[in-house]
């Protein structure tokens, strides 16, 4: 086989390639983003259940929190309404 034949072999082979489906990129495009979405939905829901669990704790006794300084009242309102927003 000569390297013109194999040439004119190659280039008859080759397909030209289909445009792309619209339909399929969006749904493609819609897909990774809700999925991309419930995965940083459900890293905020556990900081959450993480932090309403730590609060419940601290309100029960069963832990402590060693401060760096000795707060005062308009800390210890600030932390009650930290608590509220949470629940």
């Amino acid at each position: 086989m000569s390297s013109a034949q194999k040439i004119a072999s190659h280039a008859a082979s080759r397909r030209p390639k289909p445009p792309p489906n619209v339909v399929k990129e969006m749904f493609y495009g819609i897909s990774l983003g809700l999925f991309a979405g419930y995965l940083w939905k459900l890293h905020h829901w556990n900081n959450q259940r993480r932090t309403r669990e730590f609060y419940q704790l601290l309100d029960q006794g069963k832990i402590s929190v060693v401060g760096g300084g000795g707060g005062d009242d308009n800390d210890r309102r600030q932390d009650q309404n930290r608590r509220e927003n949470i629940n």
